[in-house]
């Protein structure tokens, strides 16, 4: 991702994982994905109850969304992280360092949910990303 700067102001706690501020540059063409679950092409859901293969079907379905906008995991600034509990944010975590940029982490949100609209589901993930304009 060329030009988008990414920071953590020494004002704000430290972090871990992600960037407090992401700053794109003018001329970029901004790609949103709509938020992932866990459910592969064919319709299947990744193993219930178990986090690591839902979060990483997510983060495919999220890398597909992105390919078909013209982006990559390398241009995503903003991640929206959708869990119905934080039991295993250490392994979310895990999972989206094997995607995601990990010396320019984009700036995320992790927000807890009363549910999906599935009860099998446990996370969704919606992504925002900058690509520079040709």
């Amino acid at each position: 991702m060329t030009g988008v700067e990414f920071g953590t102001p020494p004002a704000l706690p430290a972090t871990n994982g992600y960037s407090h501020v992401a700053s794109v540059p003018p001329g970029s063409r901004l790609v949103w994905t709509s938020g992932q679950v866990p459910i592969a092409a064919d319709g299947t859901v990744a193993a219930p109850g178990d986090w690591e293969a839902q979060t990483r079907q997510v983060m495919r379905n999220v890398g597909a969304a992105l390919e078909a906008g013209g982006a990559t995991w390398d241009d995503v600034f903003k991640l929206t992280i959708f869990v119905v509990d934080t039991s295993a944010l250490a392994t979310v975590r895990a999972v989206r360092d094997e995607f995601v940029n990990v010396e320019r982490p984009p700036a995320s949100s992790l927000v807890q949910v009363a549910g999906l609209f599935r009860p099998d589901l446990l996370i969704e993930i919606e992504a925002v990303a900058a690509v520079p304009e040709r």
